[in-house]
């Protein structure tokens, strides 16, 4: 071995028998406080909290020693932020609708223009996906589904239960780069009812 590795025989018997530091020896103590505190968290707490439970229990360390020490540990804390999800996508090779109600997010009255988007919500097991559908009159959310995919049937739920609750005639317009584009016509709904603007909403009229 001592071959392989190129270091005398000497060293390497004074190297085996040597005691521990005192760094390693704090870091052995540090180590196993860390482990206590993440156990008692329900293996939750990241570095900043397990960092400030130390401090609360008067052990002065650093971030990045407790960060070094839990990352050679394996543990590792639980973040609800998990990731950006992009939940418009507009197929670039098509032609962008027109802006049917030129950006004005604003009505005389309820039922003429509804705004709708599709959002996502974090979780401990993952990803749910939100759409809903408001009344730009009033405000209020007329339709609204939730899903663990970000399908076109999620954003037609949401439509549909607007459509249900309100009843409004005349023609429905959507965003070109909706989900739903492309599912015009489906739950049982004529595709003459939805029209297509690049605007995030729905206009009644």
């Amino acid at each position: 071995m001592c071959r392989v590795l190129d270091v005398s025989t000497s060293g390497f018997y004074a190297w085996r028998d040597r005691a521990p530091s005192q760094r390693t020896i704090d870091d052995t103590v540090f180590t196993e406080h860390i482990r206590s505190i993440h156990a008692e968290s329900d293996a939750t707490y990241g570095m900043p909290r397990v960092r400030a439970e130390l401090l609360d229990q008067g052990l002065g360390v650093s971030r990045k020693r407790v960060a070094r020490l839990m990352r050679c540990a394996g543990l590792r804390g639980v973040s609800r932020r998990r990731g950006f999800v992009v939940t418009t996508r507009r197929d670039v090779r098509q032609r962008p609708a027109p802006d049917l109600v030129q950006r004005r997010f604003s009505a005389d009255g309820p039922n003429r223009l509804w705004v709708a988007d599709m959002t996502y919500v974090p979780t401990w097991a993952g990803f749910n996906y939100l759409a809903i559908v408001l009344d730009a009159w009033s405000r209020r959310v007329v339709g609204w589904s939730i899903g663990e995919r970000m399908t076109a049937e999620l954003v037609l739920a949401a439509l549909n239960m607007a459509l249900e609750q309100r009843k409004p005639r005349g023609v429905v317009q959507s965003r070109r780069n909706n989900a739903a584009k492309g599912q015009r016509g489906r739950e049982g709904r004529s595709p003459s009812l939805i029209r297509w603007t690049c605007t995030s909403a729905w206009s009644v009229i």
